[in-house]
């Protein structure tokens, strides 16, 4: 069973920056995609930014492409999303998720297509 636990939000001015961790137990494997997404107050659900685990590039939505970086690390079984310039417009509750696919599913994946959520980490921009 995967287990995915976030950490690195908080409170931060605008323009600032954090790193959020993604930790993740059990199964996962190089031939797992696994995304950063958050909810937003007002209720949407906005996808960030995803990568499949066994190589290849990463996607990252246009509206924080500019500003947000994935990184994986298969060795410590860690996802990280490094998020710089933050607006107060990007507080919100973030969480990563994971699910097994193959490269090509994993770009183009959406959030019904990931069955492991994390409980997720707040952020707060002021």
């Amino acid at each position: 069973h995967v287990q995915l636990v976030e950490s690195g939000g908080g409170s931060v001015q605008a323009g600032g920056s954090l790193r959020l961790s993604c930790a993740a137990s059990g199964a996962t494997s190089t031939n797992y995609c696994m995304a950063w997404f958050r909810h937003v107050p007002g209720g949407a659900r906005e996808g960030l930014a995803g990568i499949w685990l066994g190589g290849g590039r990463p996607y990252v939505a246009e509206f924080v492409r500019d500003r947000f970086t994935i990184v994986p690390n298969n060795a410590r079984n860690m996802l990280w999303l490094q998020m710089d310039k933050l607006k107060p417009e990007d507080t919100g509750l973030y969480y990563c998720a994971a699910a097994q696919s193959s490269r090509i599913k994993c770009e183009s994946s959406g959030h019904g297509d990931f069955d492991h959520f994390g409980q997720g980490t707040q952020v707060t921009v002021s």
